[in-house]
Formats: structure tokens, C-alpha cells, sequence
């Protein structure tokens, strides 16, 4: 939406303006925003750009009647209740400097907190201590005059006061004739504020709908944040608690309206307090069984390790229907799992693409109508797994490492099988392992891409460490021969083609790598349901 004029405007008021705005409660820091979190350092370096007339950057206001949760303080400072009868400001951009400033000039004397004076002699900014000197000017006594003139006045009684008192009337004139900007939007509904407040992220924290809407959901009796926290705790012993909080509030929509789109995620706040604590007791609940359903059926041992969020939501909405018990259901939702996955199909499309799939997922997996092909192809081409890298953040990588897991490898080293749930707990590069080194590949001038997902395995860190740069047509074979027996079924567990070693020893590395890749690819084609005899 574009704003018409009238409902967005700029002004520049003075420091003493907003100080009143604050203590008469029409503006006020909403509970979604971050704590105060600047140090010190930080503070003075504002305090000192106020002093030197430097540009401090703006406020960002939201005018509304919309009553939203509130923190009573600013900083460590408490502020009296108000009316809220009235439209208020709250504060979506500026929250740290508009504090530093309440804080420093606009606090009554007596309050604890972040009170900082100004060394005169020094000529600096200080903290404030029962063994500041008299020379130290309390920046909350520019706007008491009785306070300010008395020490003003006695700065005469030093040898250089005239210098003194030139420099504290420098530093007033610059704290009280300084103007800040600040940008008022106006009215705004939510769904126009949304797009808007997403984009905030000057203090380097990415602000989100989630904190819009515990502020807007809130009440002495209902706190959003509470219980969107217990669902996270939750799910802590399945390393799953760093779960984004969006991600619920995504969940919650999914099983009350079958749309995560955001003006469905803005309506739960139109939900009654008990209508919305049953829907967090149904989340929780399909949140725990969908966790447990991605452990047991495709080894994700952790957040980090989920290809994309959208399988999570789409899992959480059918387990709260207690759908996908039967056999046939449970095939159907590895199909669409797989595919999603490594087609990538919720790379792109966003909410919209996302709350279309509830529905035709619900359909192939419940209602047993469409097919697999629906939610992608694999195509014929195996050698993609030669180019694809391999990387922690990229959601086939995280495909392709999780349908090696469903291999139960085993180590080429000792041949016991691989904790595959201490290399998906966390990403670490040390579990895994390129069957040609880089450094080898490098070393003797290889081309290719030497970091793709053809050349990726699974090896615990320190039987990595042992291997390191070895020749791969040397340290291959000491493996298949000291494994004796075992070495066909250790290799096949790692989809290493191993057939009496041939197509390892003495392979150029593209060829070793588009055999391999023939081997992932017939593994990911199977797992997606286009081939149906066991692997």
C-alpha cells in the first residue's frame, strides 16, 4: 500500500518535547521491542554526536489506537501508569537512543539508573559517582535550572572558571536546542504496519511479525510470548527449542485457519483468550508429533538440520488432525517429504505457495488424491550431484546429508556404524568427510567441483583427522582391505562404488564422482517414491 501524505509525517522536536511525551505516557516502548542493551560506551558516543551537533538518526513512530502491551520503563527507569485511552506512539525504530537520552537528561535526579555527568575539566562524558568533583556537571539537571544555575555559579569559585562555565554553557545549548527527527506514521492497521516494521533492522536485530503480535495478543491474562516459549521448551529435548518463534506463530495459524498468510497470522488476535489457549494446546501437541515423526522417519535431530521450514508447519498441521497414522499415509508423506526437499519446491513462493500446500498436501496424504509428481521431479539427470556443493545453509545439502543418514553408514576406518545423530545435532564439518581431500585435489591440480555432494560422506572427526589429505587411490584401498569381509556392505552403506575397488583405484576424480553421483541419485529417486523396489 502506498501512504498518502496525510497519514505519514516528519518533525523535528525538541529533546525537552519528546522527554514530555515520554513522561506523560504518549509515547512508549512496546514490549516487542528488544531490551535496552547499549553499553556505556555506546551511550557516551550518542551523548558526545548531541554535544558536537551530529546527526543521531530518527525515531520511528507508530500513531494508532490500537492498544498494544507496553513496557512500564524506559531502560531501568519506571514510568507511572497512564491512560490508554488515547491514541499512543509507539516507538518501532530508535528505542536505544531514545532511552539513552530519557535516561540522561530526562529522568528525575533522584532515580536510579544510567545517569551520566559531563567532566568539565576532562572535557568528556562520565558516569556519575558519590566521587564525581565539582567540576562534573549531572546531565539531568539541564532542564532544572535552580540545579543548573547554582553550579554554574559556583564554578567561579575556581581558578579557571570562566573557561568552565563557557564550557558548560556549550554543553547546554547543544542538549537544548537539539532537534531529532521523527517520522509518525499515522493510523496505520496492522497488515500496513507489517511490511513496514519487517524492515527494521537498524540496531542489527531483524524484528519480525511474532514480536508485533505478543504485543498485540497481549493482556494481564493472556501473554502470547508465554506460551509460545513453554511450546519451544517443549521441544527442547529434541533439539528442537531454537525454533524460530515466527515459526510457531506460523504453526498456529496453519491449525486454525490452513493459511500462514499474514493477514491469517494477524486474525489470531481476534481469537478469545480461551479459544486461543486451546489452539496453543493443539500446537503444542502437533508440534511434539511432527518433532518425533521427522526423528523417527527422516533422522533430523535438530532445527538446524530441516531442509525447509514449510515441512515442519505442513507436519505440524497434519499431526493435529492425528491423520497420518496408517501405513499408506506414512508413504505418501515420505514422498511428498523427499520431493519437497530435494526439488526444492519451498525455495520460492513464500505464504501464499506455502498455504496452498496445506491444503494439496492434506489432500495426496490424507485424502489419498493426486500424485507424487505433483510436488515435483527428480528428472534424469544424475550428474547435478557432481555440481551441487556442499553447504551447511543450503537446503539440498541438508537433503542429500539426511538421505545418506537413511543409510545407517559405517565407518571406512573401523567399519562400526556412525553415530548419525551426533553429525546431525549440529552442523559440523568435522563428521563429514571429502572422499578425494581437497588439499589432495588441490595439490595435484584437479579440476572439477571439488566440493560437491558426490564427494561428501559421513566420518566421525577424529577418524576424519586420520585420513586428512591422503591419496584417495591409496588410503581406499588400505580401507577395503583391512575391513575384509565387511568392506562391500561398508562401502555400499556410504554409496562408495566399491565392486573389488574398481572404480575407485586409479579413477580420475570425474569419473569417480559421476559414478558416485548415479548412486545418490538412484538412492534419492527411490526415497521420492519414483522407484519402488528396495534399494
Amino acid at each position: 500500500m502506498t501512504l498518502i501524505p496525510s497519514r505519514l509525517t516528519t518533525e523535528t522536536p525538541f529533546f525537552q518535547d519528546l522527554i514530555a511525551d515520554i513522561k506523560r505516557g504518549q509515547i512508549k516502548i512496546p514490549q516487542f521491542q528488544r531490551k535496552f542493551v547499549w553499553k556505556e560506551e555506546q551511550a557516551f558516543k550518542l551523548l558526545d554526536s548531541v554535544k558536537n551537533k551530529y546527526p543521531i538518526g530518527s525515531l520511528l513512530i507508530w500513531r494508532t489506537s490500537v492498544k498494544l502491551a507496553a513496557e512500564r520503563n524506559i531502560g531501568d527507569l519506571q514510568l507511572q501508569k497512564t491512560d490508554d485511552m488515547m491514541p499512543t506512539d509507539y516507538v518501532l525504530d530508535g528505542q536505544q537512543r531514545i532511552t539513552v537520552i530519557y535516561s540522561s537528561i530526562g529522568a528525575p535526579d533522584n532515580i536510579e539508573g544510567f545517569s551520566p555527568g559531563y567532566d568539565l575539566e576532562n572535557d568528556e562524558f562520565v558516569l556519575l559517582s558519590e566521587l564525581s568533583g565539582p567540576t562534573v556537571f549531572p546531565l539531568r539537571w539541564i532542564y532544572e535550572t535552580t540545579h543548573m544555575l547554582n553550579f554554574r555559579t559556583a564554578l567561579l569559585t575556581r581558578p579557571d572558571g570562566d573557561k568552565l562555565q563557557s564550557r558548560l554553557d556549550n554543553l547546554v545549548d547543544s542538549f537544548t536546542k537539539y532537534r531529532m527527527p521523527v517520522v509518525t506514521l499515522k493510523e496505520l492497521s496492522i497488515e500496513e504496519v507489517c511490511p513496514i516494521f519487517e524492515r527494521i533492522n537498524s540496531s542489527g536485530t531483524k524484528l519480525s511479525i511474532y514480536d508485533l503480535m505478543v504485543a498485540a495478543t497481549w493482556s494481564e491474562r493472556f501473554d502470547l510470548n508465554h506460551h509460545v516459549e513453554a511450546i519451544a521448551y517443549t521441544l527442547q529435548g529434541k533439539s528442537f527449542d531454537r525454533i524460530e518463534r515466527d515459526t510457531i506463530l506460523k504453526c498456529m495459524a496453519a491449525v486454525e485457519f490452513g493459511s500462514i498468510k499474514q493477514s491469517q497470522i494477524i486474525a489470531l488476535r481476534d481469537l478469545d483468550e480461551h479459544r486461543m489457549q486451546q489452539l496453543v494446546d493443539r500446537v503444542k501437541e502437533g508440534l511434539l508429533q511432527a518433532v518425533d515423526l521427522l526423528f523417527t522417519e527422516f533422522g533430523i535431530h535438530s532445527w538446524e538440520f530441516l531442509p525447509y521450514e514449510a515441512l515442519l508447519i505442513i507436519t505440524c498441521r497434519l499431526c493435529s488432525q492425528r491423520a497420518i497414522q496408517s501405513g499408506e499415509r506414512m508413504q505418501r508423506l515420505r514422498w511428498w517429504f523427499w520431493r519437497a526437499a530435494f526439488t526444492e519446491r519451498y525455495r520460492v513462493g513464500g505464504e501464499n505457495f506455502v498455504s496452498n500446500d496445506l491444503a494439496v498436501v492434506a489432500n495426496f496424504v490424507i485424502g489419498m488424491g493426486g500424485t507424487a509428481d505433483d510436488f515435483g521431479k527428480l528428472g534424469d539427470d544424475s550428474n547435478r550431484w557432481t555440481k551441487l556443493q556442499f553447504r551447511s545453509n543450503n537446503s539440498t545439502s541438508r537433503a542429500f546429508i539426511l538421505a545418506l543418514a537413511s543409510r545407517h553408514p559405517r565407518s571406512l576406518i573401523t567399519g562400526r556404524a556412525i553415530d548419525t545423530a551426533q553429525a546431525l545435532s549440529k552442523y559440523n564439518k568435522k563428521e563429514f568427510h571429502h572422499i578425494y581431500p581437497l588439499a589432495y585435489l588441490k595439490r595435484s591440480k584437479v579440476s572439477g567441483q571439488h566440493n560437491c555432494l558426490a564427494n561428501i560422506c559421513m566420518l566421525p572427526a577424529d577418524e576424519n583427522v586420520k585420513i586428512s589429505d591422503s591419496d584417495p587411490n591409496e588410503y581406499l584401498p588400505q580401507c577395503f582391505a583391512d575391513l575384509g569381509e565387511d568392506a562391500e556392505a561398508v562401502f555400499s552403506s556410504n554409496l562408495i562404488p566399491a565392486s573389488n575397488l574398481g572404480p575407485i583405484v586409479s579413477k580420475p576424480f570425474k569419473d569417480f564422482a559421476s559414478n558416485r553421483a548415479f548412486l545418490i541419485h538412484d538412492l534419492a529417486h527411490r526415497l521420492c517414491g519414483s522407484i519402488f523396489d528396495p534399494f
